[in-house]
């Protein structure tokens, strides 16, 4: 599967082919909140050495606990166009809605419960937890999709 997007101005692009359909979910944590201006953020787990990048990027980092992340903006217009974070090694968390194809994804999890809206439904059968998963449970819940 061919996946492509870039930021707002068009500084930044990207593109990736993968092998199959991207792990999409749904984060609801108040920095996803306060960085998307919404009430949750949509991510795309991919490998990260699956992509071609081009263009200018700027890198804000933080800890917190013992996680390490690593996000990186256009330069020019500051769309987030993905993170990398100590949680998931060799991973690139995408922001979905820099995707071209967007409209098409649909999340198969929902993590940071907790801080949802109230007034947003989550589907029935949909794997969900009120923080983080552990990386095996993540897993584990998404083997069974499909």
């Amino acid at each position: 599967m061919k996946l492509a997007g870039g930021c707002r101005c068009g500084a930044v692009s990207y593109c990736s082919v993968i092998d199959s359909e991207p792990v999409v979910y749904a984060c609801h944590c108040q920095y996803c909140q306060t960085w998307s201006g919404s009430s949750f953020a949509l991510h795309a787990l991919l490998p990260g050495n699956a992509f071609t990048l081009k263009g200018p990027t700027i890198e804000y980092a933080y800890q917190e606990d013992e996680r390490h992340a690593h996000h990186y903006l256009c330069a020019v217009c500051h769309t987030r166009i993905y993170n990398t974070t100590s949680a998931a090694p060799g991973m690139w968390i995408l922001r979905a809605g820099t995707l071209e194809n967007r409209s098409s994804l649909n999340p198969m999890a929902h993590i940071w419960t907790k801080h949802k809206q109230p007034w947003l439904i989550l589907p029935k059968g949909i794997a969900t937890w009120p923080e983080n998963p552990t990386p095996e449970a993540f897993s584990a819940a998404l083997s069974t999709i499909g």
